[in-house]
């Protein structure tokens, strides 16, 4: 009798019910680009190719989904429809898998976490289902079940260098920096060119404060950040300008906004809050922007009916009110609208952060540093809330302390300096910090530290 033909498997050993070849390959392209943040994740929805395969449909489906935009899921429908309609004929796994997918479309972003997590631990070596729960727990500001998903896939998985990057960032988020350190550290020994993983580790020295040694890393292994999709380039790069800004170098950081943070695609929602961050953090560092606003507000003027992650309309509505345009007021007004209505899995986020950071962010941008304060001071003891990583929330903290110092009001000079000292204290490297804490000692009467 002639030998059986093995079923054809994805680049991490799943068996795949995939019969065309030009399909199987660019579900591989799909899953090792997923995991490695390389551009080659999108080839399976830009080369034309078409294939009823329920596992590919899904896969293309879940690319629509990564627009953030308000019409992704309409982009996404179709794709999932013919996944489901075919799925009683794949396996166990890719019927899951298809499965979480759909409820990504559906908005039940609790459901598919739950449809994630049981695929870690009946198929640990699923890691796109694996990266993909990460990504929504993070969304959501559930930093436990970020790490729950890649522990559950360590043992069977530990051979894949993404993996400890994965398991390194959930470390991270969850305030567990030396074992952070260790498994990015682990995931670079296995693979140099691993950027997940140095971007774990970018967050484990910015929050130590070793920022010298950050900067040095960054700039070392910032060649290797080569093919990768746009997100995870200028994301490396914003990190690298955080170093920057936080050494006293902030005209070097603006430099690095304009060469690789900006411009890489810049219809991307992505790129678009990254340079936002930036752009307001080298501005609380009193540094002049220029112009820059402008342009990056038109990009922005197309998001006011987005009401995707919370997260996302705060950021791009800090911009569109620091670029002047009128699209602030009526995104102010869509949260304000939507939050009632949000899905159940995020809706306190919008009801109870959103709104008031939003009111408290245009405030700020407008020059009403007292309504500034409040607005944000209501928000910030939630605002895991509404997903982002620690260093990127800690843009709405810099905005509320500049909010408290530029009030002239004693008492919220006081509330500053109990959240800027401590940071001083454990960040002695930060010349940033330094020259915030001497700001509010001067406003308060005091005398300058002693460096």
């Amino acid at each position: 009798m002639p030998a059986a033909t093995a079923r054809p498997t994805d680049p991490f050993g799943n068996p795949i019910s995939v019969s065309d070849p030009t399909s199987r390959r660019l579900i591989d392209d799909f899953a090792h680009g997923f995991l490695a943040c390389e551009s080659t994740a999108a080839r399976l929805v830009t080369e034309g190719h078409d294939d009823d395969a329920p596992l590919f449909q899904a896969c293309a489906a879940a690319l629509q989904m990564f627009a953030e935009t308000g019409d992704a899921p309409a982009a996404a429908r179709p794709h999932i429809a013919r996944a489901l309609a075919g799925a009683a004929g794949t396996t166990p796994r890719e019927q899951r898998f298809i499965a979480a997918v759909a409820a990504w479309v559906d908005g039940d972003l609790q459901r598919a976490i739950q449809l994630h997590q049981e695929q870690a631990n009946e198929f640990p070596r699923d890691l796109v289902s694996v990266k993909l729960g990460q990504y929504h727990c993070f969304n959501l500001g559930d930093c436990a079940g970020m790490l729950r998903l890649g522990l559950a896939a360590l043992p069977d998985a530990a051979d894949v260098p993404q993996l400890h990057g994965m398991v390194a960032f959930g470390y991270e988020q969850c305030h567990r920096l030396r074992e952070a350190e260790a498994a990015a550290r682990r995931a670079i020994g296995l693979l140099r060119k691993e950027p997940w993983a140095h971007h774990a580790l970018a967050h484990v020295m910015l929050t130590e404060g070793r920022l010298h040694e950050g900067l040095a890393f960054m700039e070392d292994v910032s060649e290797t950040w080569t093919g990768l999709n746009s997100f995870m380039v200028t994301h490396n790069w914003w990190h690298l300008a955080l170093f920057l800004i936080d050494l006293g170098r902030a005209d070097e950081a603006l430099a690095v906004h304009d060469t690789h943070c900006w411009g890489v695609a810049k219809a991307y929602s992505q790129d678009q809050i990254g340079a936002v961050s930036l752009l307001a953090r080298l501005e609380l560092a009193g540094q002049d922007v220029g112009d820059r606003w402008t342009e990056l507000g038109g990009y922005l003027a197309q998001h006011t009916q987005d009401q995707v992650l919370p997260f996302l309309d705060l950021q791009y509505l800090y911009g569109l009110a620091r670029a002047g345009r009128p699209e602030a007021d009526a995104l102010l007004a869509r949260i304000e609208a939507f939050a009632p209505h949000a899905p159940e899995a995020s809706r306190h986020a919008w009801q109870k952060v959103c709104v008031p950071a939003a009111h408290g962010l245009v405030a700020h941008a407008r020059g009403d540093f007292p309504r500034a304060a409040e607005g944000l001071g209501l928000a910030l003891p939630r605002m895991i809330e509404i997903g982002g990583s620690h260093a990127q929330r800690d843009l709405f903290g810099q905005i509320h302390i500049d909010a408290l110092v530029r009030s002239g009001d004693g008492r919220h000079l006081a509330q500053a300096l109990d959240v800027v000292q401590p940071q001083r204290n454990g960040q002695p490297e930060s010349r940033r910090l330094a020259r915030l804490a001497d700001r509010i000692h001067a406003g308060l009467g005091l005398p300058p530290e002693v460096h």
